[in-house]
């Protein structure tokens, strides 16, 4: 790079350098569009895009956001790392959306930091564990259509649930079906994993028995089947002369043995 007559940088260099420090920091704390920024006077940044339409999570996120509020969209699913720069997040509402499904570190790169996340009034039916990882906000998951199995019982117990949203965990479907409609807690004594292992159970057990039926339902044609032959044939020899009866009863018997 040039330099003045001091030794120093020259001027237009310094210059552009400033210039592209600052797009660069412009590019990661500026707002996302279409969205409206507030930040206090501690240096909290609050992101919100609420009812803004969205059918995905924006990718133009400031890093610095402490909270985002993407409820009221028409988001449908959140993909693996969404939200991975965003590591000074405390709260995420993604409620009133329509998503039914979380991948596979959807979640990955939210740390302790993250203190609340609302999931209430989307589709999700089941969870994906994979998700969350070692998250530990207080997570909402109230007005979502559950089926309620083995692997949401599992799953339930490992998460920070919001005790104010707990009523809200309703099965819309369950097994078993008689608890359709209820709220989960209603049904914490039931064990949904030695019930769907008593169904498999019943199921193998249903299958053997049709196979079992099948095997003897063809034993029995078969030996219906040779009995008939046999009697034909024997009516067949009977009908012969005598010299040629005794001829085919002789080889009868010596194929028999």
């Amino acid at each position: 790079a040039r330099r003045n007559g001091r030794g120093s940088p020259n001027p237009a260099v310094k210059n552009f350098f400033v210039l592209m420090t600052f797009c660069f920091h412009h590019a990661a704390t500026s707002c996302s569009k279409g969205c409206y920024c507030s930040e206090t006077g501690e240096g909290v940044k609050t992101v919100r895009c609420s009812n803004t339409r969205l059918g995905e999570i924006p990718q133009d996120i400031p890093n610095d956001t402490h909270r985002l509020y993407l409820d009221f969209n028409n988001i449908a699913a959140v993909p693996a790392d969404a939200f991975r720069d965003l590591t000074l997040l405390v709260e995420l509402d993604l409620s009133h959306n329509i998503i039914a499904k979380l991948e596979s570190g959807a979640f990955r790169g939210l740390n302790e930091r993250l203190q609340l996340l609302d999931l209430s009034s989307n589709r999700l039916m089941s969870l994906n564990k994979d998700a969350f990882g070692n998250l530990k906000a207080r997570t909402n998951l109230s007005n979502n259509p559950w089926h309620c199995d083995c692997a949401l019982q599992n799953l339930l117990p490992t998460m920070e649930l919001d005790p104010v949203s707990l009523a809200g965990i309703v099965c819309e479907t369950a097994v078993p079906e008689e608890y359709a409609g209820k709220p989960f807690l209603l049904a914490k004594d039931v064990d949904f994993c030695n019930v769907s292992k008593k169904t498999t159970d019943v199921a193998m057990l249903v299958t053997m028995f049709g196979w079992f039926t099948m095997v003897i339902s063809y034993l029995v044609y078969y030996v219906r089947q040779n009995q008939e032959d046999a009697r034909r044939h024997l009516e067949y020899l009977k009908s012969l002369p005598s010299k040629q009866r005794k001829s085919e009863e002789s080889s009868t018997i010596s194929t028999v043995v």
